[in-house]
Formats: C-alpha cells, structure tokens, sequence
C-alpha cells in the first residue's frame, strides 16, 4: 500500500463505489482514491503531485487562503490579494487573472480529467504557465510551480486541510480559514460540481446531499476540514473566519483582516477593497476567468456561474425540509466536540 509523505496511506476505489462516483461525477476519469486517517477522497491524480504539496516551502510573507470548497474562496483570495498588493487599486497585475496572481496550489490533480480538452498551446492556465514558469514542465504542476514561482508578498490558495500541508505551515506563514454553513456549503458545491465539467456532477440535489453526508464529495469530511482549522483558532498565525460574518459586516471583517496581516491599510483603501472585491465587482470581471473553458455551457445558461448568488441562507431556500433535517443532524453529530464558541454546532 503506497504511503505519502505526508504518513496518510492511499486506497484507490474500486467496485461499486467507484461505479457509482464515475457515473454521477463524469470528470472524475481517471479513478479516485482515499487517504487514511481521514478518509479524503481525491482524484487518483493527486498521487502525482502530493509528496510535492506536502513539502511545498512556504515563507514567512505568504498567506494561505484554506477553506472547503464553495465557502467563499476566491472572494478571500481577492481580498487578501487586494489588500496586500493593491490598497490604491493600481497595481500593474490587478488585471491579469486572479490565478495569476494568487495560484490555486493543489488545482493540477483536476488538470488531467478526459472530459475536458487538454491544456496544450493556446490555453490561458498554460499561457500564463509558460511566462511565469519559463523552462518549466507543466507535467510537474501548472498551478503548483506558478505558486513557487511568483513575487512575494503570495497569497495562495488551496482546499487541502492542514493535515495534508506541511506540519510547519502556521510557525511560517499566516493562513486565513474560511468556513461556511453547511446547508449553504453543499447548495453551492452542488451547482459548481454541475457546472464544472472537471467534476461534472449529473445527478439530483437529493442524490449529492447523501454524497456530503456521507463524506463522499471530493476533498473528503467538510467537518474533519473545519475540526483540523478549528483545533489552530488561536495559533497567532491563524485567522479563523465564518463566510457570514464576511458577508453581514464586511468592513468590520476587513478591519480585522488588516490587524492580522499587518497591512496598516487607511479606512478610505479598506473601502476601496471592499467596493472592488463586492460580489457584483467580481462577478462583473468574471468573463475574464481562465475557468470558462471548463464550464457546463447548458447549466451555465440555465443556472448561473461560478459567480450565482453569494448569499447567506441560500440552504433554507433550496434544500427540502428533510434534506435541512439531514445536515443539520450531520452537523450536530459531527461538530458536538468543537465546543459552544463554534458556530454551526447547535
């Protein structure tokens, strides 16, 4: 059984399980795997870059942008980004894409999927590769080695939990952990994973709720991801966020964010962030995103893309009754250790 550096074993899926995956997740062509501890569940081609991402060499003016899919990820990366680089909304590379300038570090394993086009000539994600990565084979991680190679100050981004990162990541870098209610968490990874042909997810709502509660998605148990990050809260390095409170009082958000990363930004830049990283400023960029190439065109005009609704409360909307019984009772089950001070336990 092949073991990781990071000491998790990999298990690759097999029989039914993997009959099931490959045929509600039409991306996922090249097989899928677990690592235990943990039961993460990736694509099989993460083999390919893990020993590389468990050892990647973080430096002290990083931050890490870490969360579970769909809990506001970009939107922090944005902002983190705009923060540290371009307060005064003047920085030369504001305009080129966001992965560019803030690279999605474990995006390669994804890369490979038969139901998308190769990446080859042509493609902005190689495009980008070839000038930042001069000399470089895009083989060994597109996204991983523009990460390694781009100017401090970095703000990276990345779904893997703690575990599966270097044990020193907080005593180096700073990392900012968004998390986000679960009800609204697999309401908006339910439509991503329709939409990106990547994943490409064909079933009913009903049918990816049981995929979450059963901790089959992609990137594995949301609650083991959140316990890992909570556990860190109080590491000096760490900065601890729920999606809502972002959303609710965001420059009450945006003054705490410039005490942790020692950015000294004025109220009058940090309104400037807020106003350029705002869901319709963003969404408006949008058509500039590298990620078109890989979207479900039908559920892009039916349903929205990677930008639909950035809202709070959009699970109680969407979800059933009983679907809303479900996570909660998911939730409750799997965070009743956190303590009080967590905030989707009760």
């Amino acid at each position: 059984m092949t073991q990781l550096a990071s000491g998790h074993t990999v298990e690759v899926l097999e029989g039914e399980e993997l009959e099931h995956q490959e045929r509600d997740f039409q991306g996922y062509t090249n097989g899928l795997i677990r690592l235990n501890p943990g039961r993460w569940l990736f694509p099989a081609d993460y083999t390919k870059f893990a020993d590389s991402l468990f050892k990647f060499k973080f430096r002290e003016s990083d931050v890490v942008v870490m969360t579970w899919p769909k809990c506001g990820t970009t939107w922090m990366q944005e902002i983190i980004w705009t923060m540290k680089n371009n307060p005064d909304l003047d920085h030369p590379l504001a305009s080129q894409p966001l992965f560019a300038r803030s690279p999605f570090i474990n995006f390669d394993m994804f890369t490979l999927s038969k139901n998308v086009p190769p990446i080859d000539d042509g493609n902005p994600l190689l495009e980008a590769f070839k000038v930042k990565c001069p000399g470089k084979d895009p083989k060994d991680g597109i996204m991983l080695q523009m990460a390694e190679t781009i100017p401090d100050p970095r703000t990276i981004k990345t779904h893997l939990p703690f575990s599966l990162l270097t044990p020193d990541l907080l005593d180096t870098a700073k990392v900012v952990y968004v998390a986000r209610s679960p009800k609204d968490v697999v309401v908006s990874c339910f439509h991503h994973c329709r939409l990106i042909l990547l994943q490409g997810f064909t079933g009913s709502l009903d049918q990816f709720v049981q995929y979450f509660l059963d901790d089959n998605l992609v990137f594995g148990p949301y609650w083991l991801h959140m316990k890992e990050a909570w556990e860190k809260r109080d590491h000096p390095n760490m900065h601890f966020v729920y999606f809502e409170d972002v959303k609710t009082n965001t420059m009450l958000e945006l003054r705490k964010l410039n005490k942790f990363l020692n950015t000294n930004l004025t109220e009058e830049q940090l309104q400037k962030v807020a106003h350029y990283t705002s869901f319709s400023e963003m969404k408006s960029r949008e058509k500039n995103s590298v990620f078109n190439s890989f979207y479900n065109n039908q559920v892009l005009s039916s349903d929205g893309s990677l930008f639909r609704k950035g809202e709070v409360g959009d699970g109680q909307k969407c979800l059933s009754p009983e679907q809303q019984a479900k996570v909660d009772q998911w939730t409750k089950k799997h965070t009743e250790d956190f303590g009080a001070a967590f905030r989707y336990s009760s």
